[in-house]
């Protein structure tokens, strides 16, 4: 019997790191390009981040957590 060659996981193609960043930021751009209606969802996306985003910096900023108010410092969201 021969051994039988394995291709590593996953496939021949991998992309990771910066390669997957361009190759990401590559699919977004070309999609707004050619769709028009993805304009639009990206836009109605991209706003809701940044409101969220900056809805999250305002509330830490005024209401930071304390060290009072984590229990385990070890393990502050408490997952076992």
């Amino acid at each position: 019997m021969e051994p039988e060659t394995s291709s590593p996981p996953g496939g021949r193609f991998s992309v990771r790191g910066a390669g997957g960043l361009i190759a990401a930021l590559a699919v977004v751009v070309i999609l707004l390009l050619w769709l028009p209606a993805y304009r639009f969802f990206f836009l109605i996306s991209v706003l809701i981040g940044v409101v969220i985003a900056g809805g999250l910096t305002l509330w830490y900023r005024y209401k930071p957590i304390r060290e009072s108010d984590v229990h385990n410092p070890k393990k502050p969201l408490g997952l076992e």
